[in-house]
């Protein structure tokens, strides 16, 4: 296939920024990502292997090997289901504002303002939590590399992780300072990574891993290892926020949805498939840990690397093995960063469209030399570092930020798919719809987000203590507290200006049904200019 050929035609784009059009927007970006790239972008920010690094010491003590595979296992199921209700809504109103705008579109006009603030500011501080926990894995990740390297006489303190989490933080802003069309096409090339990253751990440890190491099947599928204190079976749901964690950013590729060409197929299939082989290629991970991971998770847990990921590599691979294959996933790690940052700034740049945002209106631009929100990515920056000071707080307050990705993802993947079917709304379905199921899919992923949300403000072990408390409680409810004080504010507050969705095109572009929320909230919708 020639390149001109394989790259989006002109048709292409005028289709989809009709399509955008339909939903109340112009088109401001540039459409520089094809169908396979959006994929590509959903399925690096997975970034399994770097993602498992991060929160492997979740499952290790909460069950060992039978929380790793059959965890993952039962969550499987569910996740999926969060993946394909989202890639539904996708189809339907592919745009950057995403969960906000469509909490908009279907909740009832009463609750709708309302409630699109709500969803617009817990994806936005969920977003900045994410990007802020990978890059802080990743400094972490760094530092058990130095450590490594030294023989493990190196051991960083807390001052010097901040300033390297810091300086990732910026390297990533930078990137997403130039033109999209770079990172549009790195993304094949971190596709590739990513999965030969995921073949190499599982090859290399079942290969190399040394005999006194590997475990019968007996203990890699049934053993069960309970080190936190909890009860078994509380253990083993404890031992969930793995596979949360691992599996979450499903809306990644919402927020690109203006850049990206064929958006209401492209979108929805770069939520739904990098869902599903991230799932598969992650259970086959976990196999191979607890296959070579031998039975002193204690040990492993206590390791001065500090990573238990590192450990078991180097237990099983040696150091320089170990570095090798580390140092790949460090690589994966920053991707995943820079990728996140890239849908961050894009649900940020939207939501300050609709003024959503503090400094709405200087964040809300679009630098014309890139054709890109710069400003939005400098302001994303800035309070990711202003997060990622809670680790200063203690190694729970930066756990906190971990589960604030989750938590508050969560109710902002809620609210909209509820809203669909609560708030008396017919959607108007997109090339990817599930029909008869859609309703199934929907309860069982909010019933799970629901049960997961309350699972994940638990500490690690029932007697913490203030240090070791689980603070995730006090972040999330702090931010709903101000989120919700600041719309309800006397003369100044959202209430009386937010008024959803601002939309930007003429009367003539936009469909009927925004069309008709609109007008029930008595904002007048402009005509089309008249010729002379």
């Amino acid at each position: 296939m020639s390149s001109s050929e394989s790259r989006p035609s002109s048709i292409d784009h005028d289709r989809d920024a009709e399509l955008l059009a339909s939903l109340g927007y112009k088109q401001e970006l540039k459409r520089r990502f094809s169908p396979f790239e959006i994929f590509s972008i959903g399925f690096s920010m997975l970034g399994l292997v770097s993602a498992f690094s991060s929160v492997l010491l979740f499952s290790i003590p909460n069950g060992g090997p039978s929380a790793m595979v059959w965890g993952w296992t039962l969550c499987s199921f569910f996740l999926m289901t969060i993946g394909l209700a989202m890639g539904e809504l996708a189809s339907a109103a592919p745009t950057s504002g995403g969960l906000y705008y469509w909490t908009f579109m279907f909740s009832t006009p009463k609750w709708r303002c309302f409630l699109s603030w709500i969803v617009g500011y817990a994806n936005t501080i969920s977003n900045i939590s994410g990007v802020a926990g990978v890059d802080w894995a990743c400094a972490v990740q760094i530092m058990a590399a130095v450590s490594i390297g030294s023989d493990l006489r190196f051991q960083p303190t807390t001052a010097q992780t901040y300033g390297l989490f810091c300086a990732l933080l910026i390297s990533h802003g930078l990137i997403n300072s130039v033109t999209p069309r770079v990172i549009a096409r790195l993304q094949s090339l971190f596709f590739v990574v990513n999965v030969l990253l995921c073949a190499a751990v599982i090859i290399s440890l079942l290969a190399a891993t040394p005999k006194e190491l590997r475990n019968d099947a007996k203990f890699a599928l049934g053993g069960f290892v309970n080190l936190s204190g909890w009860s078994d079976g509380f253990a083993f749901v404890i031992s969930f926020f793995m596979p949360a964690w691992t599996m979450g950013f499903f809306d990644g590729p919402v927020h690109i949805s203006e850049e990206a060409t064929n958006a209401n197929t492209a979108v929805p299939y770069a939520i739904i498939f990098p869902t599903c082989s991230g799932l598969i290629l992650g259970w086959g991970i976990n196999v191979a840990l607890a296959f070579c991971m031998g039975k002193d998770l204690q040990g492993i847990l206590d390791s001065p690397v500090g990573q238990p990921m590192a450990t078991i590599l180097l237990n099983s691979l040696g150091k320089i093995g170990a570095l090798v294959i580390w140092c790949v996933i460090i690589s994966v790690q920053y991707a995943m960063g820079a990728g996140g940052m890239t849908a961050t700034s894009r649900q940020v740049f939207a939501f300050s469209r609709d003024g959503g945002l503090p400094l709405s209106r200087w964040v809300y631009h679009v630098n014309r030399r890139v054709y890109a929100p710069v400003r939005a990515v400098w302001f994303s920056v800035t309070l990711g570092m202003m997060l990622g000071a809670l680790t200063f707080a203690g190694p729970s307050a930066i756990d906190a930020m971990f589960s604030l990705a989750i938590t508050g993802q969560y109710l902002a993947y809620s609210i909209p798919i509820s809203a669909r079917f609560l708030g008396g709304k017919k959607l108007k379905k997109g090339p990817v719809s599930f029909g008869r199921l859609s309703l199934p899919i929907a309860a069982i992923a909010v019933t799970w987000m629901i049960v997961m949300s309350v699972i994940i403000m638990f500490p690690q072990n029932p007697n913490p203590g203030v240090r070791n408390m689980n603070y995730a409680v006090v972040v999330q409810g702090g931010v709903l507290f101000l989120a919700t004080a600041y719309y309800f504010f006397p003369t100044y507050g959202g209430m009386y200006w937010f008024k959803g969705p601002v939309l930007n095109v003429t009367r003539e572009d936009v469909s009927s049904d925004v069309l008709e929320a609109r007008e029930k909230d008595g904002i007048e919708v402009p005509s089309p200019a008249k010729s002379d």
